[in-house]
């Protein structure tokens, strides 16, 4: 089962938080990950916020991103294609979405993931009338 993960859901993989232990069984359940190519600077940004804020240490940085590039190795990354934007922009055309939001859901509909996880409503909704099956965390 190809389980896509927008960022918002993927974050929780290394960041404990609400919707973390929903975020790893999924994983486990996945026989597949599937991932959009901007979740890399995505994650990136967060972990250096959380750094900034002084909620992580330097050395935590560093194993986070290690934990995320070598999981990012085994993932099914989807590269912005013309199939992606046109998805995309059908999306930002027939909902209210910021446009990276839109750039997962245009991913997982090129990768015809089997489910789309996200800790956001309004992108939850927005994939749904994709057509995409949609579990929130």
């Amino acid at each position: 089962m190809l389980v896509f993960f927008d960022t918002s859901a993927f974050v929780k993989r290394y960041i404990s938080e609400t919707g973390t232990d929903s975020v790893l069984a999924w994983c486990d359940q996945a026989t597949e990950i599937g991932l959009s190519g901007i979740v890399l600077p995505e994650m990136i940004s967060a972990f250096r916020r959380l750094h900034r804020e002084a909620r992580i240490t330097d050395t935590q940085y560093r194993q986070l991103k290690s934990l995320l590039l070598a999981d990012i190795e085994d993932a099914v990354l989807c590269d912005l294609t013309p199939s992606v934007l046109g998805h995309a922009i059908s999306s930002l055309e027939t909902n209210v979405l910021r446009g990276m939001d839109a750039i997962h859901i245009g991913s997982a509909v090129a990768l015809q993931a089997d489910v789309f996880i996200s800790a956001d409503k309004r992108q939850r909704d927005a994939a749904v009338r994709a057509g995409l099956r949609v579990e929130a965390v």
